[in-house]
């Protein structure tokens, strides 16, 4: 058998690495993933009480239950039970829990919208899986529960439930600042789905059911704009504002694509309602309002895993049990390819995932069992639907196909870039300061989740600029920001390449994941780093950390840690301080943890310093030795509470104390540049070293670049741009950045190495150029490498106006322009000076605001129309049909003075139209100071369509 092979595969070591799912095998994988998951189960089960327990809605592993007792081949030897144990388990569950709703008649559960009625939908999911074995009393509890909270939600109107406290979806007003109702409009919706799929139309039900899941994604710019009909209503009805108007969702005070993802888990929860029964899905779950826009800020995040990167969120990176059933549901539901993809991706690591310890769970990096009931009935629900629904081929091309970089503005406070080779986002939220960057999309090499700071200083950010480059307007994608701190600036850059560039004010500091995890890429258990100065290979650590410190031989008496950075929770608590006999004392103790027991010899006993003094970071436990003796060496076994950084002193007499030994050591340390693991690396043009500290890496202040894969030797050799004083700039990948580190505009020289050739002036020199600088206060940008010159003799001046042309001037003389195409053009200049063109090399950057922008109606198209992002999409070969009586609005991001629009329209007779604008997405009239723009017609069969709509100021 398949199952029985893998196991041995695993247990013997011979399967490395994460197996590859085809996404044919994705039913499989996930039927396997629930039965070793049941070891997990089991544990929920009260053999006193003879059910699943109530704590956390434990019993919601019967969905699991359900699936594996209905489908697929039960291997008793995977899930740890015999199947008619389970059997007999799960059905006294549901005998129970049916019979103990509220909605029933019960006193125990159920009712309350959050989060009883998640939990209910799994519930009763899993009672009409194994509906012939249940008796009629439990039947009618099941129906009395869904026929029960589809009536009271709906009684509800749109108020809050009084049984869930502080939790509402605000009516249909919603809210997007801080905490998003998307989710608890997602909940009401859910609620009613039972009720629908299994019982048909209750009275209000189906106009509840519609209204909550329609405005779940609300963003009335989007909305207003958007007259299609769901479900027979007007999505322009809608209401709510869920969203960030970059359609990035924000929960708790953070960016959180967990919770964006949750428009696609409610309905995936709500679908498999409405297959299983064998009736039509309501026309929301397939065409969701706003819903693409949604994906498309997922798809800018993701990761290589499939599951997005989470910079802002403490506690839901590597949830890889809650993440499956959002990708499940868009890719069998809305059939799509990247999605399919991402599945795939994800499938592909659950068993490797599944079997780090602590085993067999699926949510198990959140630090919060109660997810596990969650993850395995989601995970249930994702093998439904790929048994309901027929699959779709995944996209093969999926990190070029998702590239992107998004501005969604200060307020979230994320600038993101996600590119064929890497991810990266300069985060500037209060609490989440950091360039986060992840090469080859790698989601366990770099620690980038939540407060988890990187390379920028962590503190608050009291100014912001930023540039967003796109491909289709400027020829490249990339962005720059310049970051005002309290004590000064810090500049990002992030290119085409996947390489990033940062401009520190202080040294800068990176966390690498290193764990072992058979059969994930990566984690073998260590970390190699290598630099000029040698390499060094870094364990992981496994369990307590144990300190062995080694320092020239010193005669003393007394030996003590003294501590600089403490845990920041517990403060210090050793283990074991050894370093010989003799009397212990220390500056504080907790009761029961007193200094001796961390000399006594016994590994369960520990020292640990008072409650009180939890946050002193200058505790100590001293060992008196009792005379005078050669110590060069001290070994510190740690508790938890252990500290970031220490000192190791000693003394004759005890009161005069000598360092001896400082803690954390690198590991290495080593001048310019650093490999890191043969993944990624980082070359600093500093003085001062990087290093290795365990498993952080520190950077110095200065100018900084990482890079996905590069010769990091060769880099490091090159020499650095000379910059006037304040400006930092880095020629990285041929890209020029450039930060202007200071509160006042900066004219100036930058000198440069080589024969490229960047927008603006630049006059060639013996071994490159210097290029005329202007760069205004608290700013950056980024010049592509538009050409270089071979041949050219030092002193002509070169204009280069765009991606397309260059002037000269100082011949004569004689040289080859190439583009960075790869087109070469001979040049002759004589005296004269001479502009030289090279078509058809497009001029970028494109003075045309509309180009590439997000354009409504989106995702849900009325009919007749095509998409109108067409007329934005620079092509000249496609065009938007406006269909009858068609409008379209652009969003140019921010508000603008325009001042002109011109429409390009295909051949035939040009329909009658209008152009209004729009400063917030409500009301649009002629003032031309606006953000939105939109084109009215009176569009009927034979009039021409929208080739293109150019908007510039």
């Amino acid at each position: 058998m398949l199952i029985n092979r893998r196991t041995f595969l695993y247990a013997t070591g011979v399967l490395a690495v994460a197996p590859k799912v085809s996404f044919a095998q994705l039913k499989d994988t996930y039927y396997e993933v629930l039965l070793r998951h049941t070891r997990w189960a089991e544990t929920q089960y009260d053999a006193t009480a003879g059910r699943y327990r109530r704590t956390d809605f434990g019993f919601a592993v019967v969905l699991g239950n359900a699936v594996l007792l209905t489908r697929g081949t039960y291997d008793a030897s995977l899930a740890g039970v015999e199947k008619e144990v389970l059997r007999d388990h799960t059905l006294a569950t549901i005998r129970h829990f049916a019979a103990s709703n509220v909605l029933a008649g019960g006193t125990e559960w159920g009712k309350t919208l959050f989060w009883d009625t998640t939990f209910q939908s799994y519930f009763v999911l899993a009672a009409r899986l194994l509906w012939p074995d249940l008796d009629a009393r439990t039947r009618a509890n099941v129906e009395a529960i869904a026929r029960g909270q589809a009536d009271y939600t709906t009684s509800l109107g749109t108020a809050n439930d009084p049984r869930s406290g502080s939790w509402t979806p605000n009516g249909l007003t919603g809210g997007h600042r801080g905490d998003t109702k998307l989710e608890e409009m997602g909940v009401y919706a859910q609620s009613l789905a039972p009720g629908l799929a299994w019982h048909g139309d209750g009275p209000g039900w189906r106009e509840a059911f519609g209204r909550w899941s329609r405005n779940e994604a609300g963003l009335p710019a989007a909305d207003l704009a958007n007259p299609s009909t769901v479900d027979g209503t007007p999505i322009s009805a809608n209401t709510a504002t869920n969203l960030h108007d970059t359609f990035v969702v924000e929960n708790h005070g953070s960016f959180g694509p967990h919770y964006q993802e949750e428009l696609w888990r409610t309905s995936g929860r709500n679908a498999v309602h409405f297959l299983l029964a064998g009736r039509p899905l309501p026309e929301v779950l397939t065409r969701q309002p706003n819903g693409e826009l949604l994906w498309r800020t997922i798809l800018a995040t993701m990761s290589d895993a499939g599951e997005p990167l989470m910079p802002m969120v403490n506690d839901r990176e590597h949830l890889y049990g809650r993440d499956v059933i959002p990708l499940a549901f868009r890719s069998t539901v809305l059939r799509d390819p990247m999605a399919a993809w991402a599945e795939s991706a994800l499938a592909s690591r659950l068993l490797a995932y599944q079997a780090h310890p602590p085993v067999y769970r699926l949510a198990k990096f959140s630090g919060e069992a109660k997810y596990e009931p969650e993850a395995r009935a989601e995970l249930a629900i994702s093998y439904l639907l790929h048994e309901l629904r027929p699959p779709v081929a995944p996209a093969t091309d999926f990190f070029t196909r998702a590239a992107i970089t998004i501005d969604h503005g200060a307020d979230p406070g994320l600038l993101t870039h996600q590119s064929a080779a890497a991810w990266a986002g300069t985060v500037t939220k209060p609490g989440f300061t950091k360039l986060a960057w992840q090469p080859a999309h790698d989601d366990w090499l770099f620690k980038i989740s939540g407060a988890t700071p990187m390379l920028l200083p962590p503190a608050a950010v009291t100014g912001r600029d930023t540039v967003v480059y796109q491909r289709i307007r400027d020829g490249f994608d990339a962005t720059a920001s310049l970051l005002r701190f309290a004590d000064g600036f810090a500049g990002t850059a992030t290119l085409p390449t996947g390489t990033i560039v940062c401009a520190l004010p202080r040294p800068g500091r990176v966390d690498v994941h290193n764990l072992a995890m058979a059969g994930m890429p990566g984690l073998t258990g260590s970390r190699t780093y290598t630099g000029s100065a040698g390499r060094v290979t870094v364990h992981a650590r496994e369990g307590f950390r144990v300190d062995e410190l080694t320092f020239p031989a010193t005669s003393a008496r007394h030996v003590r840690m003294v501590g600089i950075t403490p845990h920041p929770t517990y403060g210090y608590s050793l283990f074991e301080f050894e370093v010989g006999r003799g009397t212990v004392t220390a500056s504080s103790f907790d009761p029961g943890y007193e200094p001796a027991k961390a000399i006594d010899g016994d590994p369960a006993t520990r020292w640990a310093v008072a409650r009180a003094e939890r946050g002193r970071a200058d505790s100590w436990i001293a060992v008196d030795l009792g005379t005078a003796t050669t110590v060069q060496r001290v070994r510190l076994r740690w508790e938890t509470a252990a500290a970031g950084a220490y000192r190791i002193e000693t003394s004759l007499d005890g009161a005069a104390w000598t360092t001896a030994a400082e803690y954390p050591r690198p590991d290495l340390s080593t001048p310019g540049w650093l490999d890191v693991d043969g993944r990624a690396g980082f070359v600093a043009r500093s003085p001062e070293p990087i290093t290795v500290h365990g498993d952080t890496i520190t950077v110095p202040a200065g100018l900084v670049e990482g890079y996905v894969r590069a010769d990091l030797r060769k880099i490091a050799a090159e020499q650095a741009p000379e910059c006037p004083p304040g400006v930092r700039a880095s020629t990285a990948d041929g890209f020029l950045s450039l930060f202007n580190l200071s509160g006042a505009d900066v004219t100036g020289t930058v000198r440069l190495r080589g024969t490229r050739l960047y927008r603006g002036t630049q006059v060639t020199t013996r071994d490159g150029t210097d290029y005329a600088l202007t760069l205004p206060s608290a700013t950056a940008r980024i010049e592509a490498p538009w050409f270089t010159a071979r041949g050219i003799p030092p002193g002509i001046t070169a204009v280069v106006h765009d991606g397309q042309r260059v002037t000269f001037r100082g011949g004569p003389a004689m040289f080859v322009l190439i583009h960075r195409d790869g087109r070469s053009l001979p040049v002759v200049l004589g005296r004269a000076e001479r502009t030289v063109s090279m078509p058809p090399a497009t001029p970028f950057p494109i003075n045309d605001l509309a180009l590439g922008r997000v354009t409504f109606p989106n995702s849900v198209l009325p009919p007749g129309m095509s998409d109108p992002s067409a007329a934005v999409d620079g092509e000249q070969h496609t065009a938007w049909k406006p269909g009858p009586n068609g409008r379209m609005v652009v969003d140019l991001g921010t508000t603008r003075a325009i001042g002109e629009v011109d429409l390009q329209w295909t051949a035939g007779p040009v329909p009658p139209h209008t152009v209004t604008y729009s400063v917030d997405g409500r009301t649009y009239g002629a003032d031309t100071t606006a953000r939105y723009v939109a084109v009215s017609t009176g569009w009927r069969p034979g009039h021409a369509s929208l080739r293109s709509i150019v908007v510039r100021t």
